[in-house]
């Protein structure tokens, strides 16, 4: 049975310079194992500049709050 080439198990050319694009932009990212090792990373670092947004949204609201209490 033939197998076609969208289930091939290598990525294509585009693939994969969109993981080597990402591997440039993860810290760490060039020196992953594995795409799948890669992608756990991504989901970190993710997760890690969300929690970074939230606090730096806690202090810029309380930033403001405190300078409108002075006024």
């Amino acid at each position: 049975m033939k197998h076609s080439s969208s289930l091939s198990c290598k990525p294509s050319g585009s693939v994969r310079k969109k993981v080597e694009k990402l591997q440039k932009l993860i810290p760490g990212g060039k020196g992953s194992s594995s795409n799948d090792h890669l992608f756990e990373m991504t989901a970190d670092y993710i997760l890690q500049l969300k929690l970074q947004l939230r606090v730096l949204q806690a202090l810029s609201n309380a930033a403001a709050t405190h300078i409108c209490d002075q006024m």
